[in-house]
């Protein structure tokens, strides 16, 4: 019987841990363009526990992407959105556009490039920081 009360004790202060789901309703919306060797903005300023609709835009002709696998692995990501990730990556043909909403729990400074050929080295690089 005298397990009963710790137990209770345990649940109520674990009870605020379990992670409840996120209100997509009310995320901010934040573009990002992609364009030749360019990402804008360079450095996307977010806040920790704030739900974000990331709407990416390739504003090239030519195909880009937006690999950041460590902020995305980071990240809770919209169960709807999950598909338009692979690998940490996001695809855009010339033209597409692209929608992914995510909220990130933990502060940090997390790396972004696009890996097709050469455009890391012609600058197509940046951050994400999370506050």
């Amino acid at each position: 019987m005298a397990r009963f009360p710790l137990l209770a004790a345990f649940a109520m202060i674990a009870a605020p841990a379990i992670a409840q789901p996120v209100d997509w309703t009310h995320a901010e919306t934040v573009t990002v363009t992609l364009s030749s060797f360019d990402f804008t903005p360079q450095t996307l300023q977010l806040e920790s526990n704030r739900p974000y609709r990331l709407h990416f835009v390739n504003a090239a002709s030519g195909g880009h992407n937006f690999v950041a696998r460590d902020f995305f692995r980071a990240a809770t990501i919209a169960p709807s959105d999950r598909a338009r990730i692979a690998n940490g990556t996001i695809e855009l043909r010339g033209g597409e556009s692209a929608d992914v909403r995510i909220m990130v729990d933990s502060p940090g400074r997390y790396a972004v490039h696009c890996s097709h050929f050469m455009h890391s080295v012609f600058g197509m690089t940046g951050a994400i920081v999370v506050r």
